[in-house]
């Protein structure tokens, strides 16, 4: 098996930290992102005490805050290698008070900005590493849940609700996932996007009051196929339902919506004017 080196966002709980352990299990040397230190660190001792023999290291941020997510792909870059695989895992859920609109650091819709803006920054920044290591991957954990960008009211200042702006920020990753699979064919970097199980029990689903239905581990299985299969070291471009390569909103196909988000999207994190 090809040991490699994998960053992971939000591996503090939940399938981030069930993506983590399967892999350092495995062998695999794992980068574990989170924004609190101690649980980071908690992971992170789990992790280094499995019987994988792989490297465990930390990197602390809030992706709420691009200022940090700028910071941390510095230190990555500057402090590994290689990197074979980066999973934005990390999330904003519906929220614990859903009709309560956040901002993020910089001002931007808070679920907007961590499910998309900073998983965007991240390629961005690590992108020279991922190519320097390729072939490697990115896989964007996304959602079933799907709901079109209204681009009159992107950051949902009208009728807000945490749930709708969680699926229009998965609409958007899914987008920024094409875009930079079509931008990156062939230089050995792949990009692909996953539902990895549906409703999984975790503490952003409790904590917007629905009822899950299945385990994080029924997660774990489809997001490690993404990061090791063989099988699919040259797939790009692609959506899939756990195991089901499939088709996404039908928004995330309009090249001119996506065109659209993309240049905002360098916008606001800092790559265009």
């Amino acid at each position: 098996m090809k040991r490699t080196t994998v960053l992971i966002t939000g591996a503090t709980q939940g399938l981030g930290r069930g993506i983590a352990l399967d892999l350092a299990a495995r062998g695999h040397t794992v980068l574990l992102h989170g924004r609190d230190r101690a649980r980071l660190e908690a992971v992170a001792a789990e992790a280094a005490a499995l019987a994988g023999g792989g490297d465990v290291r930390t990197y602390l941020a809030d992706l709420s805050d691009l200022d940090q997510v700028r910071a941390m792909t510095a230190a990555v870059r500057a402090a590994e290698p290689r990197l074979d695989a980066l999973v934005n895992n990390a999330v904003a859920g519906g929220g614990a008070e859903p009709l309560h609109r956040e901002l993020s650091r910089q001002g931007h819709e808070l679920r907007f900005a961590v499910n998309h803006l900073a998983p965007y920054a991240l390629v961005r920044g690590l992108l020279p590493l991922l190519k320097v290591s390729a072939p490697a991957r990115v896989v964007n954990v996304a959602s079933i849940g799907q709901e079109a960008i209204d681009f009159d009211d992107v950051m949902m200042e009208h009728d807000y609700e945490g749930l709708r702006a969680y699926c229009r920020s998965k609409v958007a990753l899914l987008m920024a996932t094409f875009a930079l699979a079509a931008e990156l064919d062939g230089t050995g970097v792949t990009v692909n996007a996953l539902h990895p199980a549906h409703l999984m029990d975790t503490d952003g689903l409790r904590a917007y009051g629905l009822t899950p239905v299945t385990t994080v581990e029924e997660g774990v299985r489809p997001t490690v196929r993404l990061i090791t299969d063989p099988a699919l070291e040259t797939t790009t471009g692609r959506y899939f339902d756990r195991f089901t390569d499939t088709r996404a909103h039908e928004q995330t196909y309009d090249a001119v919506a996506r065109e659209r988000l993309m240049t905002l999207t360098d916008r606001l994190v800092g790559i265009a004017p």
